[in-house]
């Protein structure tokens, strides 16, 4: 709760103003914007009389915060809001951050998404202001108002960099928040993004086929695509003591008993994940079949060895095809 306890509380003629006036602060984490504040009869010589004590401080154009010092996130993003307007959401890596998709960036910028016509502008370094033509469908029913997780994971993607990074988030973000890939594909179809759009498209039919995760997705395109080794079957269940278990990759397809399990930790978080993973190795023992472990180092890192090792495992387990070096091998 924001207090002000000189002004304007004694001002308000009725104890319900001054309830709706806490409340609103409350809300909206001690931040006000002039449209409020009128809606209270505070006038502007009012206004400036209390930024003009230091009691008050400017955010935005047209907000204001009722207290002074370091404003914390929840006030910046009402400030970003208010500033936005009626149709404002939050989007891209804010949006991200109150999903619980990615942690909170406590010096990054607001990013709010307006329709094509709003007037505001983005006000670096509090507020970055987007702008989208499919704006109707982005908008996620929830409070503070935010885009769809889909349309968030999008617009974050298409953010980065490069097109590399733009795969590995987009992957990242659908797969480890679950959301549903019909959803992401019929927002793709929707609204094409301006960049990355045929990266984004061929992330989505990689998830498709099975790989969710950035690990999975780097491992069919650097090793098993470029190398031109067989297609894994993703995603297989595997029967374990009763339990059903999913395998990354076989190549049971291709005529080799040979299963690829990624491993994207750097170690076992608890004792049960380490006993699950060696029963699975054991009846993958007990079942004859080849198996072959990598992690994040040996995919990103050398991907040639990584389909070199595979390659030569899917031969003696009966493949009889044949690869081709990638443009990074020596």
């Amino acid at each position: 709760m924001f207090e002000n306890p000189k002004w304007p509380e004694q001002n308000f003629s009725t104890p319900e103003d001054r309830e709706r006036w806490r409340k609103l602060l409350d809300v909206q984490s001690g931040v006000v914007s002039t449209e409020q504040l009128a809606d209270f009869s505070v006038s502007r010589n009012a206004l400036r009389a209390q930024l003009a004590a230091q009691r008050w401080q400017r955010v935005l154009p047209a907000v204001y915060a009722v207290f002074t010092g370091p404003l914390p996130r929840s006030a910046l993003i009402s400030a970003a809001l208010l500033y936005g307007g009626p149709w404002a959401v939050l989007s891209h890596r804010t949006a991200a951050e109150v999903w619980g998709m990615l942690p909170i960036g406590a010096d990054s910028p607001v990013h709010i998404t307006l329709p094509y016509g709003s007037s505001a502008v983005s006000q670096p370094p509090i507020v970055q202001v987007h702008r989208s033509r499919a704006h109707k469908y982005l908008v996620a029913p929830s409070d503070p108002p935010r885009t769809n997780r889909e349309d968030t994971a999008i617009d974050v993607a298409t953010a980065e960099t490069s097109p590399e990074a733009a795969r590995n988030t987009f992957v990242q973000l659908v797969g480890a928040n679950r959301i549903p890939l019909a959803r992401v594909h019929d927002q793709l179809e929707r609204r094409p993004p301006f960049r990355y759009s045929k990266v984004l498209r061929n992330a989505l039919d990689m998830m498709l086929g099975g790989a969710m995760s950035v690990l999975e997705a780097q491992y069919l395109v650097q090793v098993e695509r470029a190398h031109g080794l067989p297609a894994g079957s993703r995603q297989v269940p595997f029967d374990v003591d009763g339990i059903v278990l999913w395998e990354d990759v076989t190549y049971d397809a291709a005529g080799a008993r040979l299963t690829v399990r990624l491993d994207g930790r750097e170690f076992h978080a608890t004792d049960r994940i380490a006993f699950r993973d060696r029963r699975r190795d054991n009846a993958a023992e007990l079942a004859g079949r080849a198996r072959l472990v990598y992690g994040w180092q040996e995919v990103h890192g050398a991907p040639c060895e990584v389909a070199a090792e595979v390659a030569e495992v899917l031969r003696r387990e009966g493949w009889r095809g044949s690869t081709a070096p990638c443009p990074k091998c020596s």
